[in-house]
């Protein structure tokens, strides 16, 4: 991103300093100023704090710094999520960030429909949905065989929840990746049918080593589903 670039020379921060403050090499910071940069939501977060940012802030500093024209109107909230309107119909959507560290406490909460949470993230979209947005650190290989599609260990992807009904009756849902909240966990797989005669959700695996099996999931045991829309690497 050029605002890192911009905020490093203000503060007379060199690249190998920033690197340590942040826990990176000095290549590393190469990388990330560079317009196109995918930043990691860890790092990205890090980055903002040592220059006393939110996320979103860096954000916009990068939009407005660039001197591109962005649109006057006003951030709204959604679902717990704050959308930013960005010029050319986008939006910076800061939503609900599910770290791996925190997914057991998240399951507790939304079973107490007591929905809480201390981590955001960000992800630039297109489109504007009535669903809610949340943002989840992927864990674990199962979906990662190396190809465009792969979600390796450590992805974060942005879902838009969905019914989970609305999986047993419409075959177009099918053959796409989600996050499952389950009743003792937090799973990515792509879901490739239901069993109407089991009540299951037919969950396949990318990655096709012998220990990622592919398998049925009980519907009953679904807490939460999130089409996933985009994913940071």
């Amino acid at each position: 991103m050029y605002i890192i670039k911009q905020l490093r020379r203000k503060n007379n921060i060199s690249q190998s300093q920033l690197g340590e403050e942040i826990g990176v090499s000095l290549r590393t910071i190469q990388l990330y100023e560079r317009k196109d940069a995918n930043i990691p939501i860890k790092n990205l977060t890090k980055i903002a704090e040592y220059f006393g940012l939110t996320i979103a802030e860096l954000y916009m500093h990068e939009v407005n710094d660039m001197g591109e024209a962005y649109t006057k109107r006003q951030p709204f909230t959604k679902h717990g999520s704050v959308f930013y309107p960005l010029e050319h119909g986008k939006y910076l959507v800061m939503a609900p960030l599910i770290l791996i560290e925190w997914q057991k406490e998240y399951i507790v909460n939304i079973r107490k429909d007591n929905f809480s949470n201390p981590f955001q993230g960000g992800f630039i979209i297109d489109f504007l949905t009535e669903e809610p947005h949340r943002i989840f650190e992927v864990s674990g290989d199962s979906m990662n065989d190396s190809s465009a599609e792969s979600i390796p260990n450590k992805a974060y992807v942005l879902g838009l929840e969905i019914k989970k009904e609305s999986l047993t009756r419409n075959e177009t849902l099918w053959r796409q990746s989600y996050i499952l909240v389950c009743a003792d966990r937090i799973i990515c797989k792509r879901l490739t049918g239901y069993n109407k005669e089991k009540r299951t959700l037919v969950c396949h695996n990318l990655n096709t080593s012998p220990e990622f099996q592919d398998f049925e999931l009980s519907l009953e045991d679904v807490l939460q589903v999130f089409r996933i829309v985009k994913k940071q690497l």
